[in-house]
């Protein structure tokens, strides 16, 4: 009776959704799944791509598991964990995103009948664990050296890499085109890690076929003054000076307060605007270089006087490209033309205008520190180009990652097949329900050899029991799913590459998220301060507006 008369305890905001339990856990694996088999169809050389029209009315053609995963407005909380970690994958490898998406929703997959079962999240977290830590293992035991080759076998390896992630995109029919152009940019940067020194430019029109690498810098031309086409468009080792600073006529007396005592003396204020701007372009005609940039404007009238020196000029040349000059011409960028010495300067062998497609290009080549590299791509549509752009960044990062790792495992599967053989066996000396698990797990990675042949439209079952018999004789380890005929073939002798640290990383990614989502067991979403946070949002965007437009009106009024 006394347990009848207990008052009603209210913890949370009413019209608060709480779920809970293992039905919660149920659906949190449902949802990742669902995510899984949207891009499960993009994986390998015979992947289909995704179309994805955003509510701006752009259109993204492509492949790739990060931009798919990006792209999908995806609003359940625990699938968001298989967009994060395809981002991850993407900052630290570039490649391998549908991998760790594929893998993460299959872990979950094969945990899901054993939760539904009563088993304990916690018990399947454990096994997890182990089977990941041991597969990563596996992998670096496997993974083979490419350490110590002379600099043309180390080429033709990195290139070997580089066209294993190129020929499952868009643009693997071209595959040995790019991955050689690809591998000769990351050469060029040398050690340097910073990715903005390989430039990728995109001019629409021609084949892709018409691409081609400029071992230096290229940018489109900027904005131009008259006088411009009178400038010389072509030099050889000319000196180059940098600038961060406007080489424009100003209206001076706009920045300072001027009392004039008499009319006459106007005059004087005039001559003196046009004597600091001529000031400043004798100087850049006086340090002897042949070629000015400046990531500022140069007006009409310095245009004109350094065409009458025979002197190229660009403004408006954005941060990026003109960090990139630098550091191929060995120049530093100037925020003062006084005391501009020969130290300061770039040089480089040959500088040129070039028409390429419907633009024109500035190209510096020949560079003396050569750390910089610029790839123009060429091609049919703007989508087009716009993916061969994601599909070459995948390629660059996976060479550069080739070069400081320098293992590989064979691709097309094989390593994945070798780790489920290897966990199998080792789940028999296992006593007690963990066996279970780790099996789960190692039929888990079977995905994908099981989807690389779904997606190249092969009878899965076939090839995998073969690749099982092949690997369980002990002499297969290298074998994988041969993508031609619909077979198996030593992906090793095949040049299918790819470098250890993709796996590692994938495998450690997709096993992290697998074992988050299993150990959530409840959500909460109090729909109140989200209605709250949505109108105070509003609300700050409606002030901003009425600021913004209070703000134009009152210069207006000022200037009139």
């Amino acid at each position: 009776m006394s347990a009848m008369m207990q008052p009603q305890i209210i913890l949370l905001k009413e019209g608060t959704d709480t779920s809970q339990g293992r039905a919660q856990v149920v659906s949190n694996i449902n949802a990742c799944t669902a995510v899984g088999d949207t891009v499960r169809t993009t994986l390998g050389p015979r992947g289909m791509d995704k179309l994805i029209h955003d509510d701006k009315g752009g259109v993204t053609i492509s492949n790739d598991g990060a931009t798919i995963m990006r792209l999908l407005d995806i609003v359940h909380p625990a699938a968001k964990i298989l967009v994060d970690i395809a981002k991850s994958q993407d900052s630290e490898v570039g490649d391998g995103t549908t991998t760790v998406v594929l893998l993460a929703a299959e872990f979950l997959k094969e945990a899901k009948p054993y939760i539904e079962d009563g088993v304990h999240p916690h018990s399947l977290i454990r096994s997890y664990r182990t089977a990941g830590n041991m597969a990563i293992q596996r992998v670096k035991e496997l993974a083979v050296s490419i350490e110590g080759k002379s600099l043309e076998e180390k080429k033709s390896l990195l290139a070997k890499c580089a066209a294993t992630t190129l020929s499952s995109k868009l643009i693997g029919g071209e595959k040995e085109f790019f991955a050689s152009m690809v591998v000769d940019a990351v050469l060029a940067i040398g050690n340097d890690d910073r990715l903005n020194l390989i430039g990728i430019k995109k001019v629409p029109g021609g084949t892709m076929r018409d691409s081609f690498l400029v071992n230096g810098v290229a940018f489109k031309k900027t904005f131009s003054y008259a006088g411009f086409e009178q400038q010389p468009k072509k030099f050889l080792n000319p000196k180059i000076l940098l600038l961060n600073i406007e080489l424009e006529l100003k209206s001076e007396k706009e920045n300072a307060e001027i009392r004039l005592s008499d009319p006459l003396q106007y005059q004087s204020i005039v001559d003196a605007e046009w004597n600091i701007i001529y000031d400043k372009l004798d100087k850049c005609v006086k340090s002897g270089a042949k070629i000015v940039l400046s990531r500022l404007a140069i007006g009409d009238l310095g245009t004109q006087y350094f065409a009458d020196r025979d002197i190229f000029c660009a403004g408006r040349v954005t941060e990026e490209d003109l960090q990139r000059v630098a550091a191929a011409t060995g120049g530093t960028v100037q925020t003062s033309v006084n005391n501009v010495i020969n130290d300061v300067l770039g040089s480089c062998e040959v500088f040129e205008e070039k028409q390429v497609g419907n633009e024109r290009f500035n190209i510096f080549s020949g560079c003396p520190s050569g750390q910089t590299a610029t790839i123009v791509l060429r091609g049919g549509a703007d989508q087009f180009i716009e993916e061969a752009e994601r599909s070459l960044h995948d390629a660059i990062m996976i060479v550069r990652r080739a070069l400081k790792n320098s293992t590989v495992v064979p691709g097309g599967g094989a390593i994945d097949m070798e780790i489920s053989k290897y966990l199998r066996q080792h789940a028999r000396t296992i006593a007690g329900k963990s066996q279970f698990f780790v099996n789960s797990f190692a039929k888990a990675l079977e995905v994908i050899p099981r989807q690389l042949c779904d997606n190249a439209g092969f009878d899965a079952t076939d090839v995998l029991n073969k690749l099982r018999q092949k690997h369980a004789s002990g002499e297969g380890a290298n074998y994988g799913v041969d993508i031609n005929t619909g077979g198996i073939t030593d992906s090793f002798a095949n040049f299918v590459w790819e470098p250890a640290v993709v796996k590692i990383n994938a495998i450690n990614a997709a096993t992290e998220a697998s074992c988050l989502i299993l150990s959530v067991d409840e959500t909460v979403k109090n729909p109140k301060s989200e209605s709250a946070q949505g109108e105070a949002a509003a609300g700050a965007m409606a002030g901003r507006g009425r600021g913004a437009m209070r703000g134009r009106g009152g210069r207006g009024m000022r200037r009139r």
